[in-house]
């Protein structure tokens, strides 16, 4: 996020019943590489980068900024998500000036179909609406990832408009406290 407003960053771990969601440490590092090096983690977010070009790039202390939690699974990151403000450049807003709060995410595939994915956004989810009482959330995803529109779905996102981007096409949904969805 460029901004978090008056929500402190980082904030203490978040804890839900299986996970914890903090901040990114230096043992992360390997983690972080697979989730952008892996082709069926990044099938629908522009495909994978090379191992080599990773190992160079990804700092000693990767993902350290305001916005992005680490999810852990009994001490191992398992995936991210990330609180970022959609680029107004994009297509897909529900504010005429944009700037809304988009929610992503990246799991490695062992952490798929147990229900992390959900429990993790879910809180991320009501700690942004906690700090941020009445803000949308928005999300976006390529209609042909089914995982991807299951989890909107049961987060509670309403879809807002689809639309071509990437040569694919979108969903976009929002997410709001006000309306109880999440």
């Amino acid at each position: 996020m460029t901004e978090l407003g008056t929500v402190v960053w980082p904030p203490a771990p978040i804890r839900t019943e299986r996970l914890v969601l903090r901040q990114s440490e230096a043992r992360d590092r390997a983690a972080f590489i697979e989730l952008f090096a892996l082709p069926e983690v990044r099938t629908y977010l522009g495909g994978p980068r090379p191992r080599d070009e990773l190992e160079r790039a990804v700092p000693e202390l990767p993902g350290r900024r305001p916005g992005l939690f680490v999810v852990d699974l009994d001490g191992a990151m398992i995936g991210t998500i990330t609180l970022d403000r959609r680029d107004a450049e994009r297509p897909g807003h529900v504010r005429p000036d944009a700037g809304e709060t988009e929610l992503g995410y990246m799991f490695l595939p062992e952490a798929w179909g147990r229900g992390y994915a959900a429990e993790a956004c879910a809180a991320a989810l009501g700690w942004f609406a906690d700090g941020l009482p009445g803000e949308p959330v928005v999300l976006c995803t390529q209609t042909a990832n089914d995982r991807s529109m299951r989890l909107a779905a049961k987060l509670g996102f309403t879809e807002v408009r689809r639309f071509e981007e990437w040569g694919a096409e979108q969903w976009f949904g929002v997410w709001s406290p006000v309306t109880g969805s999440g």
